[in-house]
């Protein structure tokens, strides 16, 4: 127990470190947008850079993994949005907003940092495979579900067009490219390089984790929480258990290689679910109450999921 507690209690100390920056005003909240831009637009695609670099592409491009952690994202976003649908009365756009919420991990700002101070290098190469694809393939799903719900909405043609554009328009990718490239290149950085993007990826743990802590003092709960705590039960437990049912007792994972994608679908929602939400204006206050709650939750959800895969 003492050695899941000191996985997990320094990540959540900087977040809390970030909230109360920003809460006692000893950060300005506009510093956070720029520091999440850094993350998500500097220090992570170096980061996934030098891993694609060196990676060993067998051992990373693992269907047995990767497949059961999208099937149980797919799942809660059909799940999500019934239940906003059935349950909660809500209209199919607001619904498959709730949904994307509950489907959508904090993979990057959360996630990589509890996994990679939990299992360790060994574990980044793996989680970096699920990482690389996640926001291109889950929001240009999310796109193509809310267009073809909505009325009026833009032809299929056209959202695969925009989705192609803001897969194209990711600097995650033009990271996971490169190292591609340069790995099948047989490409060797001097020393200077690769000190240069090792600093960056250093970078990647406490900027996250900070900004993440700063980015919570936008989201207030509202009347909404009790579907937002559904959509958080969605995302913290249902989806890392059909991961972790698909890859173990029926794909036969290897539970020291399938912990690592069982934990990062065990993360909350991320930023990206309040992004889609406000981007269409449908159910914003979910998503933001989604990933309030989840990322509170996940301190506990966490701890267990841990205890269960072993530290």
């Amino acid at each position: 127990m003492l050695s899941i507690v000191n996985v997990v209690a320094p990540i959540f100390a900087l977040i809390a470190l970030g909230y109360f920056a920003v809460r006692l005003k000893f950060y300005p909240q506009r510093g956070v947008d720029g520091l999440v831009s850094f993350v998500n637009n500097f220090a992570t695609p170096c980061l996934l850079f030098e891993s694609m670099l060196t990676s060993d592409f067998r051992s990373v491009f693992n269907l047995s993994i990767i497949a059961p952690y999208y099937i149980g994202a797919l799942f809660s976003l059909v799940a999500g949005t019934l239940i906003a649908r059935k349950f909660f009365h809500n209209q199919i756009e607001d619904a498959v907003s709730s949904g994307f919420a509950a489907m959508f991990t904090n993979t990057l700002l959360v996630g990589y940092p509890i996994i990679s101070r939990a299992y360790g290098a060994a574990a980044l190469p793996t989680i970096f495979s699920i990482i690389g694809l996640h926001s291109p393939v889950l929001i240009t799903v999310g796109m193509l579900v809310m267009e073809l719900v909505r009325r009026g909405g833009a032809t299929l043609g056209k959202t695969l067009v925009v989705a192609a554009r803001r897969i194209a328009a990711t600097p995650l990718i033009w990271g996971i490219t490169a190292g591609i490239i340069g790995n099948f290149a047989h490409l060797t950085l001097p020393e200077p390089g690769t000190a240069f993007f090792t600093l960056m990826g250093q970078a990647v743990v406490p900027a996250a984790l900070f900004g993440i802590g700063g980015a919570l003092n936008e989201y207030k709960l509202s009347d909404n929480w009790r579907q937002a705590l559904a959509m958080t039960v969605l995302k913290l437990v249902i989806h890392p258990l059909i991961a972790y049912v698909l890859m173990v007792p029926l794909l036969h994972v290897d539970i020291h290689i399938a912990r690592y994608g069982i934990l990062l679908a065990a993360m909350p929602s991320g930023i990206n679910s309040y992004v889609f939400a406000t981007y269409y204006n449908r159910g914003a206050s979910i998503a933001a109450n989604t990933l309030l709650l989840g990322t509170i939750g996940a301190a506990v959800t966490v701890s267990v999921w841990l205890a269960i895969l072993g530290p």
